[in-house]
């Protein structure tokens, strides 16, 4: 599991426990063959916590379909894969992207709905660090990053 994967997991169950909310994020175990449906996933009773979000950390400040995500061997981009998953399990999805950033600068990291994710695939739109408060912005804390809202 990557520090990042587990970073949002983290995340997501210490936002569980601070909001007193029933729920449990984890990572999938990585698929060897064809396209995973996410990274992460949180189940909880209440259906809007049951999320799926898929986890990019990249070295850059734009993310590219093209160079960050790789298609399976019968063609299927990622982001159609996981916009099917979402589409029969009813699951809320999300892209957790962080912008790692040259030492000495803190990294930077986002939360962006799938729909948003799937919109700027579609156009062939990367999805930029310089589109401040058009995403949810992760904060920090000495425990990693924290959410205040979902």
């Amino acid at each position: 599991m990557s520090d990042f994967e587990r970073e949002i997991v983290n995340c997501l169950n210490r936002y569980f426990k601070k909001n007193n909310l029933q729920g449990f994020a984890f990572r999938l175990k990585p698929q060897k063959t064809g396209i995973s449906c996410a990274d992460v996933l949180a189940d909880s009773p209440d259906p809007a916590y049951n999320l799926s979000i898929e986890c990019k950390s990249i070295i850059d400040t734009k993310l590219y379909f093209s160079q960050h995500f790789h298609s399976d061997k019968q063609g299927l981009h990622p982001v159609d894969a996981i916009a099917d998953f979402l589409a029969k399990s009813g699951r809320t999805g999300y892209l957790a992207i962080e912008f790692r950033q040259p030492p000495g600068k803190e990294n930077r990291a986002f939360l962006i709905p799938w729909g948003t994710v799937v919109e700027h695939f579609r156009k062939n739109q990367g999805i930029s660090i310089s589109d401040p408060g058009k995403y949810r912005e992760f904060g920090r804390s000495r425990e990693g990053y924290i959410l205040e809202d979902l």
